[in-house]
């Protein structure tokens, strides 16, 4: 009978796809990187280190050097000594998916990290996949109302487009962000954190979010005192979570803040595994996962990921590395200009230096025809501001000067806006037609 009882075990096992766990050992451990030996796996497995005394940790596989296999652990590497068992597990990194994430913050590996219960579901998902092939993707034709009228009017979002947010700090990308979280029509957010002071967490959730819109939220926090190998996961975990909302029939809207701080961990990860730096420091690595992490997001015939990414410039240069890299893998961006800001004008939106790719796709005719207006009366009331500050300017030298001069005014009023001040795309549509068309028919 117990012969029995044996071989229905493990048929049971082997059907379900058990494989026996190969076991090595810590050699050393050199800053953030513990090197094992004996731990036959590939790169990107999971491994768990026995801690003695302590609880386990899971350790991902991110290279080789010569005999020894290179494990970023997944949390705190105190308690690691040489020669403590390492096991490999035979899998890849995957996270608990589903709708009880809602209301819920998790960490970058997606473990819950509000004090609140373990996330438990039937569903898992590989953090690491392929992002759908092209075709699978659908046209993106239907705009997504953020509530901003400089953006819905000028740079208009659309469900699965990826949009960028460039500028340097403190000039009000957070805010923008919590502004276009309030007023989207998204059906689920997900809103990755990535470096950011732990203070701002609580603001961003009691702020921003508020208690409804948390009940359509999951947050992804790494902040800026958690190990380089969580920053680097979070916005994978962040995508992968997002892409289970799409799955379902979900518009989703993905918010990271930010990708530099994701580059800054890509830094530190490759360093420590021995990649060359190149430019500013980064590694190789970064310019080959920030297209696959983007490239995850889109829309799809099942549904849609809407992406809003934050570059913090160095040094307000929209020209260097990761903006450069940014910007041309992004379906737009949008420019926050540091003289609005000072100057009181939020959001600080440079309408002339943003665009959105979609443009001719997502407005009709008239409101491009009024978006192209009001450009143009910014771009001729730049031209000539320095001459009318210094009062140089005569009066009906330049008429189209003078129309600029006059609808400034309610050029202003219609893109400078409270960060709690919510605008509907139809408001925003009637607004702009009135704005292009102030002063018509006044005698100059």
């Amino acid at each position: 009978m117990k012969s029995l009882i044996d071989m229905a075990s493990c048929q049971k096992a082997i059907q379900a796809g058990v494989h026996a766990r190969y076991r090595g050992s810590v050699e050393r451990v050199t800053g953030i990187l513990v090197e094992a030996t004996g731990v036959p796996a590939a790169l990107g497995e999971m491994c768990r280190i026995q801690r003695g005394g302590q609880d386990s940790i899971e350790a991902e596989v991110v290279g080789f050097r010569g005999h020894t296999t290179l494990l970023m652990p997944h949390g705190d590497i105190s308690g690691i000594a040489p020669k403590q068992p390492v096991y490999a597990l035979n899998r890849d990194f995957q996270i608990p998916v589903g709708p009880s994430l809602l209301g819920r913050l998790v960490d970058g590996f997606g473990r819950a990290h509000d004090g609140g219960p373990d996330i438990h579901e039937a569903s898992w998902r590989r953090v690491h996949s392929d992002a759908p092939s092209p075709t699978e993707r659908v046209p993106i034709q239907d705009p997504l109302q953020t509530g901003v009228r400089v953006i819905d009017g000028l740079i208009p979002l659309g469900r699965g487009q990826r949009l960028g947010i460039f500028a340097g700090s403190g000039v009000g990308k957070s805010t923008l962000l919590g502004q276009v979280t309030r007023g989207t029509e998204a059906d689920v957010i997900v809103c990755c954190l990535v470096g950011e002071r732990g203070r701002e967490v609580q603001d961003f959730v009691a702020e921003v979010l508020g208690e409804e819109g948390l009940e359509r939220s999951v947050l992804v926090v790494a902040t800026s005192d958690r190990p380089p190998i969580e920053r680097l996961t979070a916005p994978f975990t962040a995508v992968t979570i997002a892409e289970s909302f799409r799955d379902q029939g979900k518009n989703v809207l993905l918010l990271m803040d930010s990708v530099t701080r994701y580059a800054a961990a890509s830094r530190e990860v490759g360093l420590a595994v021995g990649e060359p730096p190149t430019v500013r420091g980064l590694p190789p690595s970064f310019f080959a996962t920030v297209p696959q992490l983007i490239e995850r997001m889109g829309r799809t015939t099942a549904g849609s990921i809407t992406g809003l990414i934050t570059v913090l410039v160095d040094g307000d240069d929209p020209n260097e590395p990761v903006a450069d890299t940014l910007r041309g893998l992004l379906d737009g961006h949008i420019f926050l200009n540091r003289d609005l800001a000072q100057k009181g004008h939020f959001p600080a939106v440079d309408v002339l230096e943003s665009i959105s790719r979609l443009n001719t796709t997502l407005l009709s005719p008239a409101q491009r025809a009024n978006a192209q207006i009001l450009r143009s009366d910014l771009a001729s009331y730049q031209e000539g501001r320095d001459l009318v500050e210094i009062g140089a300017y005569q009066a009906g030298t330049n008429p189209t000067l003078d129309n600029a001069l006059m609808r400034m005014p309610v050029i202003n009023a219609f893109l400078q806006q409270d960060p709690h001040d919510i605008t509907s795309l139809a408001e925003t549509t009637q607004m702009l037609d009135m704005v292009a068309h102030a002063g018509e028919g006044v005698p100059q």
